[in-house]
């Protein structure tokens, strides 16, 4: 291994580690693409360098001896194939590959794994541009965030993953003279104790967040001395393989089995995730989807699952100081990348006496109406619209969303196709509003992935916070807003759904919204619903991927 690197990162190792307990802000790769960060060109060279991957074999991969090449990547902005096709290998090669690899890397000591990872990153960074035109063209996502999200944000957060893993496997001491005194005599032993990796690692990765959900568990398990398979969705595989060539290439330069990070990838005949998950020599599976292959996932026997699965994430409005601006924030909530977040909000509990504004009363019907004036005049601003909304990554999305009329409920605001005035082919549909009665579960105890909204009129805010609670407790929540001006009822709402397992922000305008997470400081997923069983970066989520296990003898003599 290059021991300058162990040199080079000890310091920003030592940094995100401190952050980890601290939570404040810290990011160590700046979320602005502005080219004083990032150089004059990094915009052009990384756009031309994602157009050169087009119609081509992607060919970076130090993974030898392909079955064959594959590829079914198509751009939501243009509905077009991108042509890219990936090596494929039998779920058997890759998970022998890996398990070969496994007994050279679980050797090296986890502060020099850390500095190889972080090293990854930074190779990664040189990157961002690049990763950022393959997300836009996989997933759909506007230009701003698919960097932001796939570049910066997904770094700090493999960061934080690093972190949080080096320090839970230099917690105890490696060795140590333990003594205990006998009456006449001293018993000692010198004891010893090692942080051994499970085994083989499998990260399935989801079509609309390629590099942000799946790094976190990726550098989890390999910080921690895990072989990683990097399984990613079919239709988004380009971004997280870029960070998969970068991973190989690092360790190939510091004399290491680049097989200790694997990119496979379904042939359009052949789903291979099953076959992998199932497979006896895997032992740590990391899964970002829907509930019922996430529920699969957790049902298979001997593994040690982190799941993110789907959930049903409300807004409690009971009163506020300036209720446009509440509206305003709440329509760009719903508007970000077209709903398609696990964070974006769904329902909205309204009483049915209205929201207090001040020393006033805004009636039920008038605060519908502003929540649907604001997102009408979000989405038809030419400016910001197209920006925000982007595309919509799977045509099944589309389809919901025209089709929410099935819902039983009024329509407040019907979906249009929206034209993006750079790619006149662009996939994409506008949010609906629909009310819905809360005598009427059925219509909102599910998540309706997309841009689609339901107000849901309740008697007051003491039954919109218990209907809110038992979606999160029944059907999982990833994120909830709430707006009251009142303490007491601010407090009843932290405790309630803290019970469901779900965080809470409150009276959010401005610059912030409920989607967001930031790394270092705010838990992704708790694991306290049916949302999903893990958290990053909590500790759980790196110490279950290695045991302790102790070794002791008598002091000589």
């Amino acid at each position: 291994m290059n021991l300058n690197l162990s040199n080079n990162h000890q310091q920003l190792l030592q940094t995100a580690i401190r952050a980890l307990h601290e939570r404040t802000f810290f990011s160590q790769y700046p979320e602005n693409p502005t080219p004083d960060v990032y150089g004059e060109n990094a915009d052009k060279e990384g756009r031309d360098m994602y157009k050169a991957h087009l119609n081509q074999p992607f060919s970076e991969l130090l993974q030898e001896d392909p079955a064959a090449w594959v590829g079914q990547e198509e751009s939501p902005y243009e509905q077009q194939p991108l042509g890219i096709t990936y090596p494929f290998f039998a779920p058997d090669t890759l998970v022998t590959r890996a398990e070969e690899a496994f007994h050279t890397w679980r050797k090296v000591k986890p502060a020099d794994r850390a500095a190889i990872l972080v090293e990854t990153l930074e190779r990664v960074k040189n990157r961002f541009f690049e990763i950022a035109y393959a997300t836009m063209h996989t997933t759909g996502q506007a230009y701003m965030m698919s960097f932001q999200a796939s570049g910066p944000h997904a770094a700090d957060r493999a960061l934080e993953a690093i972190a949080a893993g080096l320090e839970e496997q230099t917690r105890f001491p490696e060795e140590t003279q333990w003594e205990k005194p006998m009456g006449k005599y001293n018993l000692k032993l010198n004891k010893q104790w090692k942080a051994v990796p499970k085994g083989v690692a499998l990260v399935i990765g989801c079509a609309t967040f390629p590099t942000w959900n799946t790094v976190p568990g990726m550098y989890a398990s390999l910080v921690t001395g895990n072989p990683v398979i990097v399984k990613p969705h079919p239709k988004a595989v380009l971004p997280i393989a870029i960070v998969v060539a970068e991973v190989q290439r690092v360790l190939q330069e510091n004399g290491l089995n680049p097989n200790i990070c694997q990119l496979a990838v379904d042939a359009n005949d052949h789903l291979i995730t099953k076959e992998l998950a199932e497979n006896p020599l895997v032992k740590l599976i990391d899964y970002t989807g829907g509930t019922e292959f996430g529920n699969y996932v957790e049902s298979l026997k001997g593994k040690t699952v982190f799941t993110e699965k789907t959930g049903v994430n409300s807004i409690i409005l009971d009163s506020v100081e300036d209720l446009d601006k509440v509206a305003q924030n709440l329509a760009f909530s719903v508007s970000l990348y077209s709903g398609q977040m696990c964070t974006a909000p769904q329902n909205f509990f309204v009483p049915e006496s209205g929201v207090k504004v001040g020393g006033e009363v805004v009636a039920y019907d008038e605060v519908v109406r502003k929540i649907a004036d604001a997102v009408t005049s979000l989405v038809n601003n030419p400016k910001a619209g197209p920006h925000i909304l982007g595309a919509i990554q799977n045509p099944a999305t589309t389809a919901r969303v025209k089709e929410a009329a099935s819902i039983k409920g009024k329509e407040v605001l019907s979906t249009c196709d929206l034209s993006n005035p750079v790619f006149a082919n662009a996939r994409t549909c506008t949010p609906v509003i629909y009310e819905v009665a809360a005598s009427e579960p059925e219509s909102y105890s599910r998540e309706l992935f997309g841009p689609i909204v339901l107000i849901i009129k309740t008697k007051d805010t003491n039954e919109s916070i218990a209907i809110a609670k038992e979606m999160a407790q029944k059907y999982g929540a990833i994120s909830c807003g709430a707006y009251t001006t009142d303490p007491e009822v601010k407090e009843k709402i932290m405790d309630e759904m803290s019970l469901a397992g779900t965080p809470v922000s409150f009276n959010l305008t401005g610059g912030i919204f409920v989607n967001q997470n930031a790394g270092f400081s705010d838990f992704h997923v708790t694991g306290g619903n049916p949302a999903g069983n893990a958290s990053f970066t909590n500790p759980e989520f790196v110490i279950k991927r290695f045991t302790w296990v102790g070794f002791r003898e008598p002091v000589a003599g």
